[in-house]
């Protein structure tokens, strides 16, 4: 994870969630990624818009955050070549968003998407390049032939950002949040009471009877190897008194007959 000494930690959480919605869900025709050792660098890689001398180049710029952002605005340079009234030979980016027009309210999208923008309208009344400046205003043909000239020449498409670290060090930021909500978990199990379930020993057989649909671990008995049920004791019990109680009966009647014949 990049080492942000220079940015307060509710600014970096603040950028993390930003830079994480912006590899999620990017403008068009914009990609964002995150230097590695300084988390105060954004780069991205910007598509020459369609219909303008910048289409089909790709140009990497990148955005410089100050100790005292998002108060003051970031600094702008593009790091691929290109000739624009609003860029200077050294990269810096002359735009309104990045200056006067700075609030700490606006965030990366809305600048990216402002400098994306540029490409597409010019302001060469604010020139940092005079000589593009002078040729969009005296001959736009001529300033088109040299805008695509450097396109083809310097524009040409980068290696991919690395904008896995985005997310990667969103997560860093919130693994604190994630360990706190977890012995919050485990101490609500402790203070409630309620006992966590344990799995069966494997030393106690079961046997699974299966009664009206439903599914039951009983312990394993005799009667229940046997019958794959076991009967109730109370009608065993039953059954037998009834016997017992019938054979004194029968008898009786044998010998109030017995009696009968002799007299006869």
């Amino acid at each position: 994870m990049a080492t942000n000494e220079n940015l307060p930690p509710n600014v970096i959480k603040q950028l993390a969630k930003e830079l994480k919605n912006l590899d999620e869900t990017p403008p068009e025709g914009i990609k964002v990624g995150v230097n590695d050792d300084d988390f105060s660098t954004i780069f991205a890689d910007i598509e020459g818009p369609a219909g303008t001398p910048y289409e089909n180049g790709v140009f990497r710029m990148k955005l410089i955050l100050t100790h005292d952002f998002p108060h003051s605005p970031p600094k702008g340079y593009f790091l691929t070549k290109i000739f624009h009234p609003n860029i200077a030979s050294n990269g810096e980016i002359c735009v309104n968003a990045l200056k006067k027009d700075w609030s700490p309210s606006l965030g990366l999208r809305h600048v990216l998407m402002v400098v994306r923008c540029l490409l597409i309208e010019p302001f060469p009344e604010s020139a940092l390049n005079e000589q593009a400046g002078k040729m969009l205003l005296d001959n736009y043909d001529e300033y088109a032939r040299h805008a695509r000239l450097y396109t083809s020449i310097h524009a040409k498409p980068k290696t991919k950002l690395k904008t896995g670290a985005i997310s990667e060090s969103t997560t860093a930021l919130n693994v604190g949040q994630t360990h706190t909500s977890l012995c919050t978990l485990d101490q609500k199990t402790v203070t409630s009471g309620v006992t966590p379930l344990q799995p069966p020993s494997p030393l106690a057989p079961t046997a699974n009877i299966v009664k009206g649909g439903n599914s039951l671990d009983q312990p394993l008995t005799a009667d229940t190897a046997v019958s794959g049920s076991a009967a109730p004791p109370s009608l065993t019990m039953k059954k037998e008194a009834g016997l017992v109680a019938k054979l004194p009966a029968d008898k009786k009647k044998i010998d109030a007959r017995k009696k009968s014949l002799k007299r006869l």
